[in-house]
C-alpha cells in the first residue's frame, strides 16, 4: 500500500491540463470582477449599507470606504496575471487574499461558488500552474513539459467533492418527494421562450428536474473520470450549467464549472486548446519563442502533499458538522454554509425587533429599513446568526443614543419550502444576553415538521 502511495506521488504527466485550467480560471475571474463592478454592485452591496453582517471570527473584515474599489482592482488584475502566468505565485496569492477578503466583507452575499473560488485559488498557490505556457517561462527561458500527476488530480478531486456533496445534500425528502423548492421557483419562469409557458408549470417536470439534478451531481464526477463516458459527461456538464444559468441568476459559476471540467480530459485535448490559442495570437503577430524544457520537481513535495492532505480531509469532514447540532438543518441553518448545499430551500421571513427599557417599562419597535438594505433585511429575517448580530448592532446604536438600560426581543416568523410560516425565534429571549458561538442556539424555536435526509 505504502509502495503504491509513493509510486503515485512520483508519477509525472503533461503540464498542459494545469496550464489550460490556469488560463480558464484566471480569465473567468477577471471577467467576473469586471461584471461585478459594471453592475454597480460594489457600491450597492458594500458602500451604501450602514451595517455589514460578519462571519464569526472575521468581524474585523469590513469594507474600507472608497478603498474597497482598490481591493477589487487588485483582485481583477491578479486574476488576469494568473491567466497570463505573469508573476504567477504572487498573483495567485494576491487573488486568493483579495477575493477572500471581498467574500468575508458581508455575510449577506454568501454563495457556495464564492467559497469554491477561494478554495481553488488557495489550492493553486501550491501547484505549478505556470510551469508551462506562461509569461513566467519566457522570463526564465525554461518551461516544464511534465509535472507531478497529483497536482492535476487535486483539481479533479476538489471539483468531484463539490459535485458529489451537492448530490448528497439533495438526498432529502423535500427535494425528492416534494420537488421543493423547484416547485416554487420554476413556475415563475413563465416568460421563457418555448418552455416557460407550459413546461415550467407541470408538476412532473418539477420532479424530473429535482431527481435529474440529484443524479447529475452524484454521478457526473465518475462519468468525467471514466474515459469512455467523458465526452458524454462533458456534454451533460455544458447542458446542465447553461440550462441552470438560463433559469437562475447564478452569475459566472456555470461557466467556471464548464471550463473547470476540461481538466478531466487527456493532455492531448489541452495541447489542442493551447495550439488554438497560439493560432489566435498569431493574428496579432504574437509568436512563442522556443525555450528550453524540463521536468518540474518539488524541492519540498512531502511538506506540500502533507498540507494538502489535511486541506482535503477538512473539506470532506466540514459538510457533516451539522450532525453536531440538534433538530432540522434547513430550519436552524447551524452548519449549513460551506457544505455545498446548493439551492435547496426557499425561506421567507419576518422579523420585528422590540427595544424595551425594563426600568421604565417602555418599548418601541425598530424600522429595519433605517439600517438595512432590502437584500440584507431579506437575508436577516430567515437566519438566526444574522438576527443575533443585528440585535447586538441595534443595541449598540440605541445605547449610543442614550437608551439605557435596554433589552431587545424579536417577533419572528419563517416559511420554509412552501410550508405555512411558523414562529422562529423565542420572543421572550433578550437577544442582547445571547452571544455568537459554535454552541447550539437554544433560542431557536422547534420546527413543526420533519425533513428526512442527509
Amino acid at each position: 500500500m505504502l509502495k503504491h502511495f509513493k509510486a503515485y506521488f512520483n508519477q509525472q504527466n503533461s503540464a498542459a491540463p494545469l496550464a489550460v485550467f490556469r488560463i480558464g480560471f484566471g480569465l473567468m475571474m477577471f471577467i467576473s470582477i469586471i461584471r461585478f463592478w459594471s453592475y454597480g454592485w460594489i457600491e450597492k452591496l458594500y458602500l451604501d449599507p450602514k451595517f455589514h453582517f460578519s462571519y464569526y471570527g472575521f468581524e474585523w473584515v469590513k469594507p474600507v470606504g472608497d478603498w474597497t474599489y482598490l481591493i477589487f482592482i487588485i483582485c481583477g488584475l491578479s486574476a488576469l496575471c494568473v491567466a497570463l502566468g505573469l508573476k504567477y505565485r504572487l498573483a495567485i496569492i494576491l487573488f486568493f487574499l483579495s477575493f477572500t477578503y471581498i467574500e468575508l466583507m458581508d455575510k449577506t452575499t454568501y454563495l457556495n461558488h464564492y467559497y469554491f473560488i477561494s478554495l481553488v485559488s488557495f489550492l493553486m498557490i501550491f501547484l505549478p500552474a505556470s510551469a508551462f505556457y506562461s509569461i513566467d517561462t519566457l522570463f526564465k527561458k525554461k518551461q516544464y513539459l511534465l509535472i507531478p500527476q497529483w497536482t492535476i488530480d487535486s483539481i479533479k478531486l476538489l471539483l468531484a467533492l463539490v459535485y458529489f456533496y451537492a448530490g448528497l445534500a439533495k438526498l432529502n425528502s423535500d427535494w425528492l418527494f416534494k420537488a421543493m423548492p423547484l416547485k416554487i421557483w420554476l413556475p415563475s419562469k413563465y416568460d421563457l421562450p418555448f418552455i416557460g409557458g407550459n413546461l415550467m408549470q407541470q408538476e412532473w417536470f418539477h420532479f424530473a428536474m429535482s431527481w435529474s439534478g440529484m443524479l447529475y451531481d452524484l454521478f457526473i464526477p465518475l462519468l468525467l473520470l471514466y474515459k469512455r463516458t467523458r465526452i458524454l459527461a462533458f456534454v451533460l456538464v455544458v447542458f446542465f450549467h447553461v440550462f441552470t444559468r438560463v433559469l437562475f441568476p447564478i452569475g459566472m459559476f456555470p461557466y467556471i464549472m464548464i471550463i473547470g471540467s476540461l481538466v478531466f480530459f487527456d493532455p492531448k485535448v489541452h495541447h489542442k486548446i493551447i495550439h488554438s490559442i497560439q493560432e489566435f495570437l498569431k493574428l496579432f503577430s504574437i509568436k512563442p519563442k522556443p525555450i528550453a524544457t524540463g521536468t518540474f520537481k518539488y524541492s519540498n513535495q512531502k511538506l506540500i502533499v502533507s498540507g494538502l492532505l489535511v486541506f482535503f480531509v477538512i473539506q470532506m469532514l466540514l459538510p457533516f458538522r451539522y450532525a453536531l447540532y440538534p433538530s432540522e438543518l434547513f430550519w436552524r441553518e447551524e452548519g449549513y454554509r460551506f457544505s455545498w448545499r446548493v439551492m435547496l430551500m426557499e425561506k421567507r421571513g419576518y422579523a420585528n425587533f422590540k427595544v424595551v427599557n425594563p426600568k421604565e417599562n417602555t418599548y418601541f419597535y425598530v424600522d429595519n429599513t433605517d439600517f438595512l438594505s432590502s437584500f440584507q433585511e431579506k437575508q436577516m429575517s430567515t437566519q438566526p446568526d444574522f438576527i443575533l448580530e443585528y440585535a447586538h448592532f441595534l443595541g449598540e446604536q440605541f445605547k449610543a443614543q442614550g437608551h439605557e438600560p435596554i433589552e431587545i426581543y424579536v417577533e419572528s416568523y419563517v416559511a420554509l419550502n412552501g410550508r405555512r410560516s411558523q414562529p422562529y425565534i423565542d420572543p421572550d429571549v433578550d437577544l442582547l444576553k445571547q452571544y455568537e458561538s459554535f454552541q447550539p442556539k437554544s433560542w431557536i424555536l422547534p420546527f413543526k415538521d420533519d425533513i428526512k435526509g442527509l
